[in-house]
């Protein structure tokens, strides 16, 4: 293995995963336990080019409720409320009737350089073996990126241009 890693190198081939490489924006995890609460964190691995990421826009799939963003020192935090079709319990006795349609981090300053994590607590919904796609729309000093493509059937993720992240539910763990 060592001398494939050695050849692949001195050779200029990556040994990621196909389509990893336009992967830039990740939910990191991204496997959840159906029905559970569970944190995850959008990474933004660049800027826009060479300008640096001001907002960070990520729309909240159907079926997410209790949705709390982690807050960032020099980020402001937006969450815009949408109305469920009808009250939905979320555990502990509690029940909502709305829940986050779209949360921005924004006013930040990330250089292309660098990467970050945005922090989000979600209660899932209970239906494993589905995916869902968390829309992202990176803005830059100069630019936007949408992060808001979703395969068609028979497509793969990592053939998109502009994947949005995904979180895939699993079952939850025996005696839960």
């Amino acid at each position: 293995m060592k001398s494939v890693v050695m050849a692949a190198m001195a050779a200029g081939i990556s040994l990621v995963a196909p389509g990893a490489a336009h992967a830039h924006v990740t939910a990191n995890p991204n496997e959840a336990p159906a029905g559970g609460t569970f944190r995850t964190a959008l990474r933004v691995s660049h800027g826009c080019g060479d300008s640096p990421t001001t907002a960070v826009r990520v729309k909240i799939p159907d079926g997410v409720l209790s949705v709390r963003p982690q807050a960032k020192p020099g980020w402001t935090i937006e969450i815009k409320m949408r109305k469920l079709d009808k009250p939905a319990e979320i555990g502990h006795g509690r029940t909502v009737t709305e829940t986050a349609d779209e949360i921005a981090w924004r006013g930040g300053k990330l250089p292309n350089a660098h990467f970050d994590e945005f922090g989000l607590s979600m209660q899932m919904p209970a239906h494993p073996n589905q995916t869902l796609y968390f829309p992202v729309v990176q803005e830059c000093e100069q630019g936007v990126q949408r992060w808001i493509e979703i395969p068609a059937a028979g497509q793969k993720w990592g053939d998109l241009k502009e994947p949005a992240p995904f979180i895939r539910l699993i079952a939850a763990p025996s005696g839960r």
